[in-house]
């Protein structure tokens, strides 16, 4: 994706300890034009699989899960941060925040992860994969299964994609950040 590779030289400023930050566009303010390119990439590069569930972790992951949602006609569940008084049937894990340095008791509803579910993982970083471990935990507790995952940035260097390959997941990355060294954001 040539234009994300771009916006994220012009735009993405680099943080000591391998943070990237994009907030101009993905994950503060968004470019919608620019979302909703990015999900016809996902669907695209995932046209091959039987998925019939989109499911992110709040909030970054949600504009784009949203838009596949709508080019897909399929629903989207978002994974809460927060444990909601009123959520029944929960399923929880602990996902570790690389960029917030701290752990989140992750939560969905076994209402809306189920056994039936062929899960699309959507989400904007791939870092050292905490996320997805997360979401690899409540679909198993769940009994979904997860087909695939897409991320818009994977940092290469953290790890993350490593650890989904040992594990066979497959996974998409939209752009790939090889380095961060000297806060120089080196692309693949």
């Amino acid at each position: 994706m040539d234009l994300l590779k771009e916006r994220i030289m012009q735009e993405g400023r680099c943080f000591p300890g391998g943070i990237l930050k994009v907030d101009s566009f993905v994950n503060h303010q968004m470019d919608p034009i620019l979302m909703m390119d990015l999900a016809k990439e996902f669907v695209r590069l995932f046209k091959d699989i039987k998925y019939n569930k989109i499911i992110t972790i709040e909030a970054s992951g949600i504009a784009p899960a949203i838009m596949v949602g709508y080019l897909t006609n399929l629903p989207v569940v978002f994974v809460k941060k927060k444990q909601p008084k009123t959520m029944e049937g929960m399923i929880t894990s602990v996902v570790h925040s690389f960029t917030k340095d701290r752990d989140y008791t992750v939560c969905v509803s076994n209402s809306y992860l189920t056994p039936e579910d062929h899960v699309l993982f959507i989400d904007d970083f791939l870092a050292n994969g905490n996320a997805s471990k997360g979401v690899m935990d409540l679909c198993e507790k769940a009994g979904a299964k997860i087909e695939a995952m897409g991320f818009i940035i994977e940092k290469a260097f953290q790890h993350g994609g490593d650890f989904l390959r040992k594990e066979g997941i497959r996974y998409e990355a939209l752009a790939t950040v090889e380095s961060l060294d000297d806060c120089k954001i080196v692309l693949k």
